[in-house]
């Protein structure tokens, strides 16, 4: 049975949705009240596919990367899209800087040396 999942925003207005009433798909048991979803009911099928993969491979990029078949400039995109989906607030600056030498690199624009000696630096 293909489950479908409530969307976490009203789509007349926009507004937060809120739950007034739950029950067992096995005793049927229903409970009335108000109950919010969590941030995570927010994230669309694909972010919540990538956190499954991050979660699986323990936060490791290099394996995410293996997994989903992107790169390094592409999983920290994503792993910034679904902080900010949660409302997680993370250092924008260092990591914008940070990219843009992976992505230079991964252009070709760098060596490998050049990349290594700029993110030195930086610390």
């Amino acid at each position: 049975m293909e489950k479908n999942f409530v969307p976490s925003d009203c789509p007349v207005c926009g507004g937060e949705l809120k739950i007034d009433k739950v029950s067992c798909t096995k005793c049927d048991l229903q409970m009335t009240g108000t109950f919010y979803l969590s941030g995570f009911t927010g994230l669309t099928e694909k972010q919540l596919e990538f956190v499954k993969v991050f979660i699986r491979c323990k936060g490791n990029i290099k394996e995410v990367e293996k997994e989903l078949g992107i790169s390094y400039p592409t999983v920290k995109s994503r792993l910034d899209e679904v902080a900010m989906a949660l409302d997680v607030e993370i250092n924008d600056d260092e990591r914008k800087d940070n990219t843009a030498i992976l992505e230079s690199l991964e252009k070709g624009e760098l060596s490998i040396d050049e990349a290594l000696e700029m993110l030195k630096e930086k610390r």
